[in-house]
């Protein structure tokens, strides 16, 4: 599966921006998948998942009520709509999918649970 990133860039605080991770490969559809976020000198955080069906979806406290993970499987598309954005969100965002050992359910929040990822996004939000 190869996924490729895009929708980053410069935000003033409170604004909005949708990433994307177009997703392609016979199987794409069978994971589920997740967003990622580093920022330069701290480890890779979780920010969303999403379940294989995108009936069920997660999200990292910090992002609760401001981000929207959702997933087109017609478009092999996943995406992430981020509203009210602050300056701590500035960080290169990546898409990932979980191992599928984990079902496709889309829980699982470690880095280490995901197999296949984008090249990253830059997304900076100014004060």
């Amino acid at each position: 599966v190869q996924l490729q990133a895009s929708g980053g860039g410069l935000v003033q605080a409170g604004g909005s921006l949708r990433l994307s991770c177009a997703a392609s490969g016979r199987t794409s559809n069978n994971y589920a998948m997740g967003w990622f976020r580093q920022v330069p000198g701290k480890e890779r955080e979780y920010v969303a998942s999403i379940s294989r069906t995108g009936r069920s979806t997660y999200y990292t406290d910090s992002v609760k009520g401001r981000f929207t993970i959702s997933r087109d499987n017609a478009k092999n598309t996943v995406y992430l709509q981020m509203r009210s954005l602050k300056p701590e969100d500035t960080a290169v965002y990546y898409c990932a999918a979980e191992v599928e050992v984990w079902g496709g359910w889309g829980s699982q929040r470690s880095p280490s649970d995901y197999i296949y990822w984008g090249q990253g996004t830059q997304v900076t939000v100014s004060s």
